[in-house]
């Protein structure tokens, strides 16, 4: 069964084959979405390029969200292509001296980088391709747990991507009139090359299986299936959420006594 059949996709922040965007990407692709990926920075550029070839030949674009100019030319990009149905948010920056410490020593520019590139992007994405998006279309950010609870170490990313889930609830009210949904994807921690520039955050790895519901880790490909959803008509009515895809683990208060 192939949900997403003649939709045009959009996923930014592509970066490498174990990243969670690109897991939405390979779920999307799989249910016959029509692909356009986006990535930020010459150094990642071959690696994307070789990824879209795996994904039917997925449309591939730079775009540096810290930029007016670099969305305009996106936005002109995306014309050139058609209407978009979809469209993903999976961008997040921060100092690594700002994902350690303490946050009253977060710097005022470090504080200032972080929540534009990893929250207001976001609104800035949407500004720059609504005249793009299709109506009923559906736009998702990917977040996480630490917007709503202490997760220590997560420090600075936390606070953004609390701005992140607001800026998700706003944008689905001002986007609403014209059926477009917004959504975000709260993932629990997968093995990738962001998740390591927070520190001991390997360690949840091991935590996870012994705590969630569900008793394992959760992957890219989990991730990618919600995703699918969120995009399909299937969620035709669900707007402004955050969708948890952590094997059941923000729903926990207290740690089994025999943990450890």
């Amino acid at each position: 069964m192939t949900l997403l059949n003649g939709k045009r996709a959009l996923v930014t922040g592509v970066a490498n084959r174990w990243s969670i965007a690109t897991g939405v990407a390979r779920a999307m692709h799989g249910h016959g979405a029509k692909l356009a990926l986006t990535y930020q920075g010459e150094r990642v550029r071959d690696e994307v390029e070789k990824l879209a070839g795996e994904l039917g030949g997925a449309v591939v674009l730079p775009c540096d969200v810290s930029s007016d100019d670099a969305l305009r030319d996106l936005a002109d990009s995306v014309e050139a292509w058609g209407p978009l149905d979809v469209l993903v948010h999976c961008i997040a920056f921060a100092n690594k001296e700002d994902l350690a410490g303490r946050v009253y020593d977060t710097s005022r520019a470090g504080f200032g980088l972080a929540l534009d590139v990893s929250s207001y992007s976001l609104i800035a994405l949407v500004s720059a391709l609504r005249d793009r998006l299709a109506d009923n279309a559906s736009v998702m950010a990917l977040t996480y747990l630490g917007a709503t609870k202490i997760v220590p170490n997560y420090n600075l990313m936390g606070i953004a991507k609390a701005a992140l889930e607001s800026s998700m609830r706003y944008l689905a009210y001002d986007l609403g009139a014209r059926g477009i949904r917004v959504n975000a994807i709260s993932a629990g921690p997968i093995k990738t090359a962001s998740m390591r520039q927070v520190g001991g955050a390997t360690k949840m790895l091991n935590v996870v299986p012994k705590v969630a519901p569900l008793r394992r880790n959760v992957t890219a490909e989990d991730v990618g299936n919600t995703a699918v959803y969120l995009a399909s008509d299937l969620s035709a009515a669900v707007t402004a959420d955050v969708h948890f895809v952590d094997a059941g683990f923000h729903a926990m208060g207290m740690f089994p006594p025999d943990l450890g």
